[in-house]
């Protein structure tokens, strides 16, 4: 019950609707026991068993409520009868039962009403929750994480919150309050006969438990599954065309076949161990009926201690417990399935992230000076892939960083945008350590291109806007033309409102990467990191995108992280990393003259 404890605090904005569907709870399990106690004087009335009392009987305490009710109905039944005659009588009490149905079955209306915005208010909170956490997380959370499983996190497991956890909300007030209030009444009419209720209730919730103890685990494992398969399914459409392209459908489907296989394995197992409560609590009902029917019989027909009517309702009221006592141990189960659901949900929800704003954190507004790195090491998990590194970035200087793959060019990308945090060492920025600087205005301070250009399922214009919300079609539009976009985009059917499809596969790489360098200088910022921009592009491409991040460079502080050396002759300063350290730095000219390693990298892609 500790995960629905937690779940529960999402409840709070709507704790109106919970009361409201408490106070028609309470009316609808009053009535529900109404109904049934209000057949005993129409039944009286048919069997001819009212006793002739005249005068209005007196209430002597609670404890003589059974007594009083019976003795007021018998004086109401019997002036009824002397002054409207036994027919009208008859029509009366047939009214006063289809009243109490109705009014059971309204405040049944009334609550299922209620919670009703109780559910769907706290699923969208926790899904708005999740949705917060998962952009809040840093990069290096979802390293390992598959995409499938946080989809299946947000989606399902929320959705199994709702209806195994919340529904309990209901079955809290409602189904105990009609057992208390039936309890009563079977109380008030025979104490011996519920004394085998008694015996019933804890009997079958022992039974019960028993059954659905391994329910946690396995619902676990269908949650996990359906995580797995969602990935698969994420993972097939975002590489279709490696697939069909090297003819892999039959690896894939075969992997996709192997999840849902074990999905439906597990999911058979869960869902018949859940199917048994329902019909094991019926059977020990109908078990418990069966006794009261032997015994209460013999009470009637035998002892003569039980009046007809009074046996007949007492059966109505039985069975009336046996639908609660059916819901509460459905919903033992429900705790069990939500358990594991909830377990999921709150693994993301209470994650701390390691990357964090330190207390009153500095909101920096501009750059004025130079970006300092200074002997920094970092590892990805155990392996350092950087070593000592240092490097000085004077404000309006492009510095380009130049190696094979792998020796820690991209890395220094993503430590100066903090998706990661250092191990050792200081990146400072006008000599503020980053680490005290909040991620906000650090970030705004930055302008990011990558070699994958990241677009989104939208237009050219809402695309930009990601960079700066309030942006103007005018300034759109000067942003397209300095990054050669503007060519282009004109010519889409509806310009920048024309769709650009899922990741903008409507569009030629070229053309998507131009949107992304329009989209860094629509932000405008006065420092710009360019992780090899240019190096899935063909040469016109290149050419276009070059031209455009030469004219978004001018008048800024760069780091180019470069492929194609071609792209970074310019540059004021060329740093050559290998295996996470500097190995040569100057510029274009000085480094070709020293015949060393950067005379070896330009040499090998002038063969190429």
């Amino acid at each position: 019950m500790k995960y629905f404890k937690k779940i529960l605090r999402y409840a709070q904005p709507y704790k109106g609707y919970a009361w409201m569907n408490i106070v028609s709870n309470v009316f609808y399990a009053l009535f529900g026991t109404l109904a049934f106690v209000s057949l005993m004087p129409m039944l009286k009335v048919l069997f001819g068993n009212s006793e002739k009392i005249t005068e209005v009987p007196q209430f002597n305490g609670i404890g003589d409520i059974g007594t009083y009710f019976e003795e007021y109905s018998n004086y109401y039944i019997n002036r009824q009868i002397e002054t409207s005659g036994e027919l009208n009588t008859l029509m009366i009490m047939i009214a006063l039962v289809i009243a109490t149905f109705l009014l059971k079955n309204l405040f049944g209306y009334l609550a299922m009403y209620f919670i009703t915005f109780l559910r769907n208010g706290v699923l969208k909170d926790l899904r708005n929750a999740l949705y917060k956490k998962t952009i809040d997380l840093p990069v290096s959370f979802y390293s390992e994480k598959r995409k499938g499983d946080t989809i299946a996190r947000i989606t399902s497991d929320v959705l199994e919150i709702q209806h195994s956890f919340l529904s309990i909300l209901e079955l809290i007030i409602r189904e105990p309050l009609m057992i208390l209030f039936t309890i009563i009444a079977m109380l008030a009419i025979s104490p011996q006969l519920t004394l085998f209720v008694f015996i019933f209730i804890p009997v079958s919730g022992l039974i019960i438990s028993r059954i659905g103890k391994s329910l946690k685990r396995k619902s676990d494992r269908v949650q996990k599954e359906q995580g797995m398969f969602l990935s698969i399914l994420e993972e097939t459409l975002g590489g279709l065309k490696i697939i069909k392209g090297f003819n892999a459908e039959r690896i894939f489907n075969r992997k996709f076949n192997e999840s849902t296989s074990r999905f439906y394995k597990y999911s058979n197992s869960l869902i018949n161990r859940q199917n048994l409560a329902s019909p094991t609590s019926e059977f020990l009902g109908i078990v418990v009926i069966a006794i009261l029917l032997w015994y209460g019989g013999s009470m009637v027909l035998v002892e003569k201690t039980l009046a007809p009517e009074e046996f007949i309702v007492f059966m109505g009221l039985a069975y009336n417990i046996l639908t609660p006592a059916k819901a509460i141990s459905k919903a033992s189960y429900g705790v069990k399935k939500g358990n594991a659901a909830a377990e999921r949900v709150l693994e993301i929800l209470e994650t701390e992230s390691t990357i964090q704003d330190i207390p009153n954190a500095t909101e920096k507004e501009g750059f004025n000076d130079k970006i300092e790195i200074q002997n920094i090491s970092f590892k990805y998990e155990d392996n350092y892939v950087l070593h000592d590194f240092s490097l000085t970035v004077p404000k309006g200087h492009t510095v380009a960083l130049v190696g094979q793959s792998g020796s820690g060019k991209s890395t220094i990308a993503n430590l100066l945008t903090r998706f990661y945090d250092v191990n050792k060492g200081v990146i400072s920025i006008d000599g503020l350590d980053i680490k005290t600087i909040s991620q906000s205005s650090l970030r705004n301070l930055l302008g990011l291109v990558t070699q994958d250009s990241i677009l989104f399922n939208g237009t050219v214009k809402e695309n930009l806007l990601v960079a700066k919300e309030s942006a103007t079609v005018e300034e759109i539009e000067d942003a397209l033309r300095i990054a050669n976009a503007w060519e282009f985009v004109k010519d889409l059917p509806r310009g920048i409102d024309t769709n650009i499809g899922d990741s903008g596969n409507k569009l030629s790489g070229g053309q998507k990467q131009r949107l992304s360098i329009a989209r860094a200088v629509l932000k405008n910022p006065p420092i710009m990191i360019l992780d090899e921009a240019t190096s899935a592009l063909d040469t016109e491409s290149e050419r276009l995108v070059q031209d455009a991040l030469e004219k978004m460079m001018k008048n800024r502080t760069s780091v180019v992280i470069a492929h194609r050396l071609s792209t970074i002759q310019n540059a004021d300063k060329i740093v050559v990393l290998s295996k996470g350290k500097i190995v040569e730095q100057g510029k274009h000219q000085e480094l070709l003259a020293k015949k060393g390693v950067y005379h070896s990298l330009v040499e090998m892609q002038s063969l190429a």
